[in-house]
């Protein structure tokens, strides 16, 4: 084992230094749209005194503390017949709920966004929730579910970012808010938000076209392109050759084909180094199965 070298307060002080702030971020909700009857998410927000530019902005501009959300893995144990020990292995991902808080103005705008937002998802019945006979009747996800509500980390020189954009968001819990004559301070609320899950990195049109989504690095990009040169060349775009065999087995195939024909003949049978033995052997197996059936 390495012996560990120390090191000068002058050689690792940088690294301190750029560490991030939890300060810096913005929380920017998108509405959806679609409406199955009656109106849209943003008109019956708009009808209770929440217009378009509160929802898209001042909203996010609102929220005094945030998250960065969190995953996790629901496991299973596989236990082997012969080595005597468990392997816990994922099969599910999983994502936790969120919970954001809001300043309340003094129009009560960023309160009514959330009362009114869980109302549209309930649905109720009538033209007045005080009817003896009110009753709810869930609207559909399609309706109330945000599917570009996004949280964006930067920092102070706005260069370093880190976006977060969650698909089927919506509040599935608005906390009690306490109000009281004593201690008079600014007035918060509290809500939960339930998603389907999130993508961590840029998802924008842009962002796309210029191969800088998914947070990307310039290195990244030249390795998944094959041109970063050394090992991760060779492991996303191996050689394979195509020997003369491989076209009286298979003539009718394109090119491509019979080039991943090779590439899986040296995965299951080892690294033919050109020849054509690998797909051979796919053949022979192939048509030993057929000629037994």
């Amino acid at each position: 084992m390495t012996r560990p070298i120390p090191k000068k307060i002058s050689q690792i002080l940088p690294t301190f230094q750029n560490v991030a702030q939890s300060s810096h971020y913005v929380v920017e909700f998108g509405l959806p749209n679609y409406s199955s009857s009656g109106p849209n998410l943003t008109k019956f927000l708009k009808s209770k005194g929440v217009d378009d530019r509160f929802d898209l902005r001042e909203i996010g501009l609102l929220c005094s503390k945030a998250v960065l959300p969190g995953s996790a893995f629901a496991t299973i144990d596989a236990v082997g017949e012969y080595q005597g020990i468990a392997e816990r292995m994922p099969h599910t991902k999983k994502f936790v709920q969120m919970q954001l808080e809001f300043y309340v103005d003094n129009e009560y705008k960023s309160l009514k966004f959330l009362e009114h937002w869980m109302e549209y998802i309930s649905n109720g019945s009538g033209g007045s929730n005080l009817e003896d006979a009110y009753h709810y009747r869930m609207n559909y996800p399609k309706t109330y579910k945000s599917q570009s509500t996004k949280i964006v980390k930067f920092e102070r020189n706005y260069r370093q970012t880190l976006e977060y954009g969650f698909r089927g968001l919506y509040p599935i819990e608005l906390n009690s808010t306490v109000v009281q004559y004593q201690n008079s301070q600014v007035l918060k609320a509290t809500a939960s938000f339930n998603y389907d899950r999130y993508v961590c990195g840029k998802t924008s049109t842009a962002s796309v076209a210029s191969g800088s989504d998914r947070n990307k690095s310039a290195a990244e990009k030249a390795f998944m392109s094959g041109g970063g040169g050394g090992e991760g060349k060779n492991l996303l775009n191996p050689p394979a050759k195509v020997g003369a065999g491989n076209r009286d087995l298979i003539p009718p195939r394109s090119q491509e084909e019979i080039d991943y024909a090779n590439q899986l003949g040296d995965k299951l049978f080892g690294n033919t180094s050109g020849s054509d033995t690998g797909i051979r052997h796919c053949f022979e197996l192939f048509t030993q199965k057929n000629s037994k059936n």
